[in-house]
């Protein structure tokens, strides 16, 4: 694991010596969370947990980190001599990789030293950030898909190594079923897939003997690229020749097929399939890419076409319709010692979405009996619900909106559960294929009108009672204050 310690803002560290040196290090909470759904979704994927681990776990300051510091001529040597013995001591709590999780609601809380809490803001955020992104633009491709499998083939477009990277393994969390970045799959333990390029075939004398010298090569992962020449007078004719020798010679097709990657696919894969079930190769696969993206596959899936597996690359690995995830990181109390209490912060802001939930806070789920999402409780952490008891739940900005429920008619859990404690990790993440797996059940809890890709349903987040009339509380000692 590399050193990722000097992965901050400068702001982080000066406000640390800053601390440091009027001795205010009181313990506080900060929450990591978000404010809009990105691509337009009416949910998000949270991801990336597993590398933030990896990244407080690893948190020092070596030799040439203090050098580094010590040239900008910025830091005092007592500072100095502080960061070279440094160590994570607090708390965090997350919500797991792979949950469904909307606007306001914490991803990762930090309760830690307040030089601690404001060292870890910018790379918790970097990781988070990037793969929440990518986690939640992959399912909405899988959605568009419908059942189909997604292909992630976007690492030469991606934003440097670590994008294409890490972007795989948020992808396949997201619905992907593997990757074409061999480096992501040994990392990661996850499927790697592909075909072959335009390359090997203009490198024969020949499209059929192209076709025939892979097909040698691979007889069980056979997918040929038809659309070098001509797509339906030559690529396909081609695959279906040398498939129908594959055949005679007594070769098994198990997982075979062509690919298109240009042209209008729908119109070529019809006809393909056609050709294809005329020759009796009715279960080959006919694969697509090309720019593809979820408004695209669902287009084409209206359009009637023959495609059953999605190679899909730019404007997944980029997001490109919608390239930051936008999670930010807010001061949400600070720990008195002289009553032993939390006293909770608010930002305020003249937009009013930038407005904070302060406090230290937990967030419930709430299903209905067939185990579908209801909503989202965000309540303090000294609350306590028990299923055996009624629920009020109120829209937090249009207050006059409620649901009762009533006992026995709902079940909950609680989204956020501990990390690190005390500076040790007390958490093992799943592997990447168990945390697809648990991501597919979330988004099965959701409703088609929550996941359809334009002006989705929009979900229940709501505030305890209890919650609500602290932030109002707090608001209305700010209005004072200005008067």
């Amino acid at each position: 694991m590399r050193n990722l310690t000097l992965l901050t803002d400068l702001y982080e560290l000066t406000m640390m010596q800053g601390y440091f040196k009027n001795n205010a290090n009181d313990t506080v909470i900060f929450d990591a969370f978000h404010r809009r759904n990105p691509s337009g979704s009416g949910y998000a994927i949270a991801c990336g947990l597993e590398q933030v681990i990896d990244y407080i776990k690893n948190l020092k300051f070596d030799k040439d980190d203090i050098d580094y510091l010590r040239s900008t001529g910025l830091f005092e040597e007592d500072f100095l001599d502080y960061l070279a013995n440094f160590k994570f001591s607090g708390d965090i709590y997350a919500i797991p990789e792979g949950t469904v999780v909307f606007p306001k609601e914490p991803l990762v809380k930090v309760i830690a030293p307040a030089m601690e809490a404001q060292l870890v803001e910018t790379a918790i955020l970097n990781i988070v950030n990037h793969q929440s992104l990518i986690a939640t633009k992959a399912s909405r491709v899988a959605f568009a898909a419908q059942g189909d499998g997604i292909m992630e083939f976007g690492l030469r477009r991606a934003q440097g190594p670590d994008a294409g990277i890490y972007g795989a393994r948020a992808a396949v969390i997201g619905g992907c079923i593997g990757t074409s970045n061999v480096l992501a799959g040994q990392m990661f333990d996850i499927p790697v897939k592909g075909t072959h390029a335009h390359s090997w075939i203009m490198s024969f004398k020949d499209e059929y003997t192209a076709f025939k010298n892979y097909a040698n090569l691979y007889p069980k992962a056979c997918i040929l690229l038809v659309d070098t020449y001509d797509t339906l007078k030559s690529g396909v004719p081609n695959a279906i020749r040398v498939f129908t020798e594959m055949r005679e010679a007594g070769i098994e097709l198990s997982y075979y097929g062509i690919r298109l990657d240009s042209g209008d696919l729908a119109y070529l894969s019809k006809k393909a399939r056609k050709m294809l079930d005329e020759a009796g190769f009715s279960d080959a696969v006919i694969s697509a890419s090309s720019d593809l993206d979820e408004y695209l596959i669902d287009s084409l899936k209206t359009q009637g076409a023959k495609i059953t597996s999605w190679g899909v690359g730019t404007n997944l690995i980029t997001s490109k319709d919608c390239p930051a995830f936008g999670g930010v990181y807010k001061l949400a109390a600070v720990y008195d010692k002289e009553t032993g209490e939390f006293i909770p912060k608010i930002k305020l802001s003249e937009n009013t979405e930038k407005i904070t939930n302060p406090g230290d806070k937990t967030v419930y789920r709430i299903y209905d009996l067939d185990g579908k999402f209801r909503a989202d409780l965000i309540a303090l952490t000294d609350e306590v619900y028990s299923e055996n008891e009624p629920l009020l739940l109120f829209d937090p900005i249009e207050t006059w909106k409620k649901t009762y429920l009533e006992a026995g008619e709902y079940t909950m859990r609680e989204l956020l559960v501990p990390v690190f404690i005390k500076g040790e990790c007390v958490y093992e993440s799943p592997k990447v294929m168990d945390i697809k797996a648990y991501c597919e059940k979330e988004l099965n809890t959701l409703s088609d009108e929550t996941r359809r890709l334009v002006n989705p349903h929009s979900a229940h987040i709501d505030l305890s009672d209890k919650l609500y009339k602290l932030r109002i509380e707090l608001l209305e000692q700010h209005n004072k204050i200005q008067k």
